[in-house]
């Protein structure tokens, strides 16, 4: 009844309006109060939306409104009337519905709405009407500011929400099935607009700075303008490229003929000459039927081929749920419109930044609605685009063309993808919206390419600082792979997997191009790292000790009201460093609220009064004036009170069975534990490219090139590049092997048409010829064509099943069974005392360990995991604890120096005659203390020039003498060859022969005088040699020169030469400021190259000398002498790794002579030797024999 009332009403009062007589409408005195009861009725109407269906379909707006708008302008009240009741009515669909309605009746009303939204569009599209808005419109905006009333800026906002509902229309498949070139209900209404000047004024708002207030209306009215456009297209429309459209569309056509007449043949192919009334039957051999027998034909042979098991099955239904993405379906436009809107896009671009400038700080200030941003982002991507195709002016799109601006996209794009992710509701808006986000970030990569091309010196410039800082930040290499991982056909359109696809190509080929002009590339790495708990804290807020109920926080209560009753007291709590509300989070303040609430809880479950006092405190300081006000000027008890029952969880809900509270205090604690650490890494553009190769990518690229057919020439070309890079570059060819993908290449290749696409014929012949390699070794390989597969299988399908299992490539070490489990534990407890012998324990448990070879970090984190340690710091290698000097011990000093002052070696028979045991540095600072040295010189070991006489009664022990004396060279470090590692001595003496160019420019740095920064440099490659091998990874270290000597020689030329040849990476011009050893080089290389910076010459002296006592007359002391020497060059050439195996085996039953290791000429510092005899302390037991360090030849890296 009521419904039925409401009808009669609507009735009385649109025959109230007036009457249409011919051309005129003659408006009734009742005109304007009818008017506005329709506007009341339309804002009482219910959820069908009633009044607005009846509106439509007794066409008020086209008999009564549209006639009233453009005959009675002059009609003030009437006209600002009417224009409110248009925008009502013309408001879009999805905002009465809210969204598109999933229950059939309200779907129902809702395209009952939009076919009537349709009608007034079509209505709409004259001259007339625009023309009357246009009018008015340049009326108002004539009026200055002070001139200008709140009525007109109301009438200027409706008028532009009229044009704005009217563009936003969306087309009717249905009844505008029409070809390209002709002109839509769209092109009419654009042409419409242009008639009437309204775009002129659209180009005055866009461009005056006093208008500002209308720019984001202005934005969205010219998006809709050109919503069907394509912006490479409409810069080329003109005379001149209207031959390569032609050109485009007989391409086109040649394939489809090409097409026509395969198939002609192929039906004339398999056309009989005769008719035959019966075809026959026939037994199709080896293809099984239902049951145990063959395949029964009876159709002809010839059409046997497209024989299938599925031939008059009823396809399978698709759910709703499961269909992919609807494509949006466009045309061209007529061409006189594609011409009208490239002058309009012309004129724009003058004042484009000024309005994306204005529409930029209405973004950030919040002064726009919900999505708004979505405007923002197209239009940068379309105009952008234009520029680019038209006329390339970076100036004009300067404003956006920046890293702020790349920024903005890349967090507007992450936040969709987020937002896809989780709201699964509304997963299809999310999606549309991330496409436009990422056409606005493949514009800008675009223009940033077209930008290198540039004959402007400046603007290549600017475009290598952009790339510098979007290279260099990890979040813009990491959104290429978080796209194509979360590829969703369901909600994404296969648009969106093109444009992801080519702005991927674009990408790749910049940052490849980048790295080539480079040479090296150093990028930003982040990663998460988590804090270790506490366990005084972890405990009471774990999930098994929390009480839950109210007897058992009751029962905690009485001891924590006597603390707060103590603490709330004393005036020296402090607030600085509890900060409950952050004004600047995005995080809305009530759910900062229930945080704060959640960590006073947590605090009081877990004892601590102060810091729950103490966040109330901050709390209720960061409130509003009103909610201070309803709690008053709190005292100790009503704090108490406050606490006890937020404790007890009347305040806030935070009991253990509310989800809400559950997430809250999950994401704060995951929050208080996650630490994010930033580093900076060489970039090798090979292992980026390598994280797109995975299945998931693969399986994209796949989809897309399934519809080669209708993909353009490019996009095809941008699938073959990726597959490529895979299969050649990456030597991944069996990454690619799936049937689904050679069932392609089959349909590609019979394709009539294959000829449009060789460069897709070309890679399908390739990867089928790598695979019949491949089973000719594997066949296996027809089994894996049904799989999908990753980088581990590949490799096991190329070099054989089970080679993943011992190799060294996996970074996984190996799981530790019970057994060994067991077996660490007895070890351990066993060898735990070894280190008040000054020994390393977890050396004797390698020692002593059978089993799989571990190294000393698994143990390490074994021996935590197991409860035997409380951190791996406790087995860091220790050094001298002793650093003090007691009375005793110096008056001991001062004996032994006094005792040894007349010897060769002072220093070495002091440090083998003192009590106290300490570092070499450690005593000579001590002497020099006591003045009984001035200088450190006077400590070095004093050679003999001259060998004293064989003939002499005392040959043979001054020859000893000789012999002990020559192996002890100028190094003071006796620990650093006590560290030194087993290496293979075949490899060694293949890179022995080759070690004198290096070795001759040490030599001469040495004598030139930079002897002190060589052993510099010498112990930085040995510290990061032991630092690689401790932690198990490597990065780039910088050589950061601490002292002025080691600064004057890292400028040297010769010296950086040598740097050069040693494979330490020079600084990258505008991003590094030090050399830096790359990552590549492994702890064995390190101590190689440091090996090699030794200064000997001992074996050109010994040498010669050698030779005289072969080949001259020898006697009896002489052959001995000559043995001696013999064996003095061979341990020369072994510790240098230039011994042969003759020449090791020619002195097996000869006397071995054991040299001592070698002194430094130069004292370290403290740190330096400390950390050295830290390291010389901690020797391999049980190992068979630490050999010296071997001398190799430095390549040259680019070799």
């Amino acid at each position: 009844v009521d419904l039925y009332m409401m009808n009669c009403e609507l009735l009385a009062t649109c025959g109230a309006l007036g009457y249409l007589e011919g051309d005129t409408y003659h408006k009734e005195p009742d005109c304007l109060e009818s008017v506005k009861d329709l506007i009341r009725y339309l804002r009482h109407e219910d959820e069908t939306r009633d009044v607005r269906q009846q509106l439509g379909a007794a066409q008020i707006l086209q008999s009564d409104l549209l006639p009233i708008l453009t005959q009675h302008r002059q009609d003030k009240p009437l006209f600002d009337a009417v224009i409110r009741l248009m925008v009502n009515l013309t408001q879009p669909a999805l905002l009465c519905f809210g969204s598109v309605p999933k229950e059939p009746s309200f779907r129902h009303h809702f395209l009952q709405v939009l076919t009537y939204l349709q009608a007034y569009k079509e209505t709409f599209a004259s001259e007339k009407a625009f023309g009357v808005l246009s009018e008015t419109l340049y009326e108002l905006l004539q009026l200055g500011w002070e001139e200008r009333q709140e009525e007109d800026n109301l009438l200027i906002e409706r008028i532009l929400l009229l044009v704005r509902n009217i563009l936003h229309v969306p087309a009717d498949p249905d009844q505008e099935k029409s070809i390209d070139d002709d002109a839509s209900v769209h092109d009419q209404l654009l042409w419409a607009i242009h008639l009437s000047g309204l775009d002129d004024l659209l180009l005055f708002l866009a461009s005056s700075s006093a208008e500002q207030q209308w720019s984001l209306h202005v934005l969205e009215i010219i998006s809709l303008m050109f919503r069907d456009q394509n912006p490479e297209q409409l810069a080329g429309v003109g005379q001149g490229h209207l031959a390569q459209e032609r050109s485009t569309d007989v391409a086109e056509l040649e394939v489809l003929r090409q097409r026509e007449m395969a198939e002609k043949k192929t039906r004339a192919l398999q056309r009989g000459n005769r008719h035959s009334r019966f075809g026959g039957s026939y037994i199709v051999q080896g293809l099984k039927s239902i049951g145990e027998r063959d395949v029964i034909f009876h159709k002809g042979l010839h059409n046997l081929q497209n024989y299938s098991s599925d031939m008059g099955k009823q396809r399978r239904r698709v759910p709703k749920r499961r269909q992919a993405a609807q494509e949006l379906s466009t045309q061209r436009s007529a061409l006189n419109v594609r011409l009208f809107l490239r002058d309009f896009c012309s004129e724009f671009l003058e004042s484009y930044t000024r309005l994306m400038g204005s529409v930029k700080d209405h973004l950030l200030r919040e002064k726009a609605q919900q999505h708004d941003e979505t405007y923002y982002m197209w239009a940068l991507a379309f105009f952008m685009a234009f520029n680019r195709a038209a006329t390339f002016r970076p100036g004009l799109v300067s404003e956006t063309l920046s890293v702020r601006t790349f920024h903005f996209v890349e967090q507007n794009l992450t936040n969709y993808y987020e937002m896809m992710l989780t709201d699964r509701k509304e997963a299809v808006s999310w999606a549309r919206r991330m496409h436009l986000a990422l056409k606005a970030y493949q514009e800008l990569l675009a223009t940033v390419n077209e930008m290198d091309t540039s004959s402007d010196e400046a603007v290549r410039e600017s475009s290598r600082i952009i790339k510098n800082n979007i290279f260099y930040v990890m979040e813009y290499r990491e959104l290429f792979l978080a796209l194509f991982r979360k590829f969703d056909e369901r909600c994404q359109p296969r648009s969106f997997l093109r444009d992801l696809v080519e702005t991927t190509h674009l990408f790749l080929k910049m940052l490849e191009r980048f790295c080539r002009s480079r040479g090296n590339l150093v990028v930003q790495n982040k990663r998460k790292k988590r804090k270790k708990k506490k366990k005084a804290l972890d405990q009471p807020s774990a999930s098994n000790n929390i009480p839950c109920s109210l007897e058992e926080l009751e029962a905690t209560w009485p001891a924590l009201a006597e603390q707060l009753l103590c603490y709330g007291q004393a005036p020296q709590l402090s607030l600085d460093s509890v900060v409950p509300f952050d004004a600047a989070s995005e995080v809305p303040v009530e759910e900062q609220r229930a945080e704060a609430m959640v960590r006073i809880q947590d605090c009081l479950l877990a004892g601590q009064a102060p810091q729950a006092l103490s966040l109330l405190r901050s709390a209720r300081g960061s409130q509003s004036s009103k909610e201070r006000h309803s709690i008053g000027i709190l005292g100790v008890n009503i704090e108490q009170w406050v606490l006890g029952r937020v404790l007890i969880g009347l305040l806030v809900v935070v009991f253990e069975n509310d989800q809400k509270a559950q997430l809250i205090r999950k994401k704060w604690q995951q929050g208080q534990l996650q630490v994010v650490q930033v580093s900076e890494k060489e970039f090798n553009f090979l292992d980026y490219l390598r994280r797109f190769a995975c299945s998931t990518v693969v399986r994209a690229y796949v989809l897309l090139m399934r519809s080669y057919k209708q993909n353009s020439a490019h996009t095809n070309h941008c699938v073959v590049k990726m597959l490529h890079r895979l299969a050649h570059d990456l030597k991944m060819e069996a990454l690619l092997f799936q049937l689904s993908l050679f069932c392609l290449f089959n349909r590609l290749l019979s394709d009539p048409a294959a000829g449009a696409y060789k460069e897709l014929v070309t890679f399908a012949r390739y990867i089928l010829a790598k695979f019949f390699a491949l089973t000719a070794v594997n066949q296996k390989a027809f089994v894996e064509l049904l799989f999908w597969k990753n980088t581990a299988v590949v490799r096991e399908m190329t070099e054989g099943y089970g080679s993943l299992d011992g190799g060294s490539s996996s970074r996984r070490p190996p799981m530790w069974s019970p057994e060994e489990e067991a077996q660490l534990r007895e070890l351990y407890l066993a060898h735990k005392d070894v280190e008040a012998r000054g020994q390393d324990v977890v050396d004797a448990i390698l020692a002593h360990l059978p089993t799989a070879p571990r190294t000393r970090k698994q143990i390490i984190h074994q021996l935590v995991r197991l409860g035997l340690a409380d951190s791996v710091k406790d087995f860091q290698r220790k050094g001298t604890h002793i650093v003090l000097w007691t009375e005793d011990q110096e008056l001991e000093l001062q004996r032994l120096f006094e005792e040894f002052q007349d010897s060769d070696d002072v220093l070495g028979h002091i440090m083998k005659n003192i009590t106290a045991k300490r570092s070499r540095a450690r005593i000579v600072d001590k002497l020099m203390a006591l003045g009984l040295v001035t200088e450190r010189r006077e400590l070095y070991k004093k050679r003999r020039k001259k060998l004293a006489p064989s003939s002499s009664p005392n040959g043979e022990e001054s020859l000893k003498n000789f012999c002990k004396e020559d192996t002890e060279e100028d190094n003071l470090s006796e620990e650093k060859s006590e560290e030194e590692e087993e290496e293979d001595l075949g490899a060694d003496q293949a890179q022995g022969s080759s070690v004198l160019p290096t070795e001759d420019l040490g030599q001469n740095l040495h004598q030139e005088g930079f002897s002190a920064p060589l052993l510099w440099l010498q112990n930085c490659l040995i510290r990061v040699a032991d630092d690689r091998e401790e932690d198990g990874c490597s990065q780039s270290v910088p050589l950061v020169p601490l002292t002025e000597e080691n600064e004057e020689a890292m400028e040297n030329e010769q010296f950086q030469q040598l740097l050069s040849k040693l494979g330490v990476q020079p600084p990258a011009s505008g991003q590094e400021t030090f050399w830096r050893i790359p990552a590549k080089l492994s702890p064995t290389h390190l101590r190689r190259l440091a090996a090699s910076l030794s200064q000997r010459k001992e074996e050109e002296k010994l040498q010669p000398e050698l030779e005289l006592e072969i080949h001259g007359e020898q006697g009896p002391g002489e052959e001995h002498r000559a043995q001696a020497l013999r064996a003095l060059l061979l341990a020369r050439k072994k510790k240098a790794g230039l011994a042969s195996p003759e020449e090791e085996g020619a002195t097996d039953g000869k006397e071995q002579l054991k040299a001592a290791p070698k002194k430094r000429q130069l004292l370290d510092s403290d740190e330096e030797q400390e950390e050295d005899e830290g390291r010389s302390k901690a020797p391999e037991v049980g190992a068979p024999g630490i050999q010296k360090k071997k001398r190799f030849h430095i390549e040259d890296e680019d070799e």
